[in-house]
C-alpha cells in the first residue's frame, strides 16, 4: 500500500552533468531513502532493461510505486532523434506528473540541455513539473566547467536546486572549489563501488534520509 506522508512531499527532478554520470543509482538510493514513488519520463534505449527495471531492482520497500514512462523509445540517442525515429514528437503537455500523495523521484535523461524535441529541452520539463533538482556530478577532466554551466543554466530558469551529490572516485579539490563556488548544499558522497546490488544502496540510506 501506498504510504501517504503527513508532511508536503518531497519531490525532487534527478539530472545530470551528462550522461553516464550515475543519475540512475542516486534515483534507486533516494527512492529507497525516502520509500518514494520513481517516474522516468522518457526513455530512450535498452526497452528490455529499461532505468525504471534497474531502479526497481536495486530497492526492497513495499512502498514504492514506479509509475510508467510517458514516452518508451527503442533507439539509443538523444530522445528528440529518438522518437523522430519512430515518426513522433515529444510533446510536453503529455507528460503529467503522475497521481500520488508519496514522495516522487522523477529521473531525467542524460543533463538539462538534452533536447527532448526542436525547440524544448530537458530543461524546460523540469521547469513545466515544477520540481526541485538533485544535481549529480561526476570526477572526470572538464566536470567542474559542465557542474558550473548546469548549475548557471539552472539558475538562470529560477530552478530550485536542493542539492548536489558527488557520484564516483572523489576528487577533494574539485568538490571543494564547486561547492565554495556554488553554495549548493552537498549531499552524500554515492563512492566507486564494485557493483551496486540492493544491500550496497541499503548502506547509503540513512545518510540520504537524514540529509534530506
Amino acid at each position: 500500500m501506498q504510504s501517504s506522508p503527513s508532511a508536503q512531499p518531497k519531490r525532487y527532478f534527478v539530472t545530470g552533468i551528462g550522461t553516464d554520470v550515475g543519475k540512475t543509482i542516486v534515483s534507486a538510493i533516494l527512492t529507497q531513502a525516502l520509500s518514494a514513488d520513481y517516474w522516468k519520463p522518457v526513455q530512450a534505449g535498452s526497452l528490455e532493461a529499461t532505468d525504471t527495471m534497474r531502479v526497481q531492482s536495486l530497492i526492497n520497500n513495499p512502498t514504492s510505486v514506479f509509475h510508467p514512462e510517458a514516452y518508451r523509445l527503442a533507439l539509443p540517442a538523444s530522445p528528440h532523434l529518438a522518437a523522430a525515429q519512430e515518426g513522433i514528437e515529444i510533446d510536453l503537455e503529455a507528460i503529467q506528473l503522475p497521481k500520488t500523495e508519496n514522495h516522487l523521484i522523477v529521473e531525467g535523461a542524460g543533463g538539462v540541455m538534452v533536447p527532448l524535441n526542436k525547440k524544448e529541452l530537458v530543461l524546460d520539463l523540469i521547469s513545466k513539473l515544477n520540481l526541485e533538482v538533485i544535481l549529480v556530478s561526476r570526477n572526470y577532466l572538464g566536470s567542474i566547467n559542465h557542474t558550473l554551466t548546469t548549475v548557471e543554466v539552472l539558475k538562470s530558469r529560477n530552478i530550485p536546486v536542493a542539492g548536489i551529490i558527488f557520484n564516483g572516485t572523489s576528487n577533494p579539490s574539485t568538490e571543494e572549489f564547486i561547492s565554495n563556488y556554488t553554495h549548493l548544499k552537498v549531499l552524500p558522497a554515492v563512492l566507486e563501488e564494485e557493483e551496486f546490488m540492493p544491500e550496497v544502496v541499503e548502506k547509503y540510506v540513512q545518510l540520504f534520509r537524514n540529509a534530506l
